[in-house]
């Protein structure tokens, strides 16, 4: 199992497509379980997702590939790739999204309208770089591609990573729970009591005897 591989769904993706790797390979090398590749394979996991070339990548070489699909039993490796550690800078404002995922934004919002309306628009700008004009087309339908437009996960197109993702959508589900239940304290307080909502009782007065 490979934990060097980025966006492994969308890696198996590309592998079944372009390759001709026995599923429990693809499972090896994107660290999941074959049965989840063969589900892959059948659209019935992941669907929708784009696949992403390990190739370009660097996390993989055509030798490999050529390796694997020769021998079933073969174990496919990650190129192993030269890291720099850098110093981290705090981040302000939205993210900066390359040029080549910048197209994906709106269906990263799509997803995010869909599966998380609770999570706030200035949330979401900050987590995939994106704008509120571009949410509120996209929520709207008025976005010039609207109708090419579909639910696609952030992780898989490589806008933020699953834990950022988790951490967002953890937040917006605390604030909706607190939100909750602040509103149902307010509406205990204005429910009447059971003597304001029952009538004032009318007296009826006695007829008096005649003589």
């Amino acid at each position: 199992m490979s934990q060097n591989v980025l966006m492994p769904k969308a890696t198996a993706v590309w592998l079944i497509e372009n390759t001709s790797l026995a599923f429990n390979q693809v499972a090896e090398f994107c660290g999941l379980h074959p049965l989840e590749v063969q589900g892959i394979a059948n659209e019935d996991v992941a669907k929708g997702i784009r696949g992403v070339d390990p190739i370009a990548g660097g996390f993989l070489s055509r030798e490999e590939i050529a390796k694997g699909e020769a021998d079933e039993t073969y174990k496919l490796n990650v190129v192993e790739q030269k890291r720099i550690d850098l110093p981290q800078m705090k981040k302000r404002g939205a993210r900066y999204t390359p040029i080549a995922r910048r197209q994906d934004r709106p269906d990263a919002i799509n997803w995010f309208l869909k599966n998380h309306p609770e999570v706030p628009d200035s949330k979401i700008v900050k987590l995939i770089g994106t704008t509120k004009s571009t949410i509120d087309q996209v929520r709207n339908r008025t976005h010039w591609n609207s109708s090419q437009i579909k639910p696609v996960d952030p992780v898989t197109i490589g806008l933020c990573t699953q834990i950022e993702l988790d951490a967002v959508v953890a937040d917006a589900a605390a604030a909706k729970a607190r939100s909750d239940a602040r509103a149902a304290k307010a509406e205990a307080k204005t429910l009447k009591t059971a003597q304001e909502t029952v009538p004032a009782e009318t007296y009826v007065q006695p007829a008096s005897d005649e003589g």
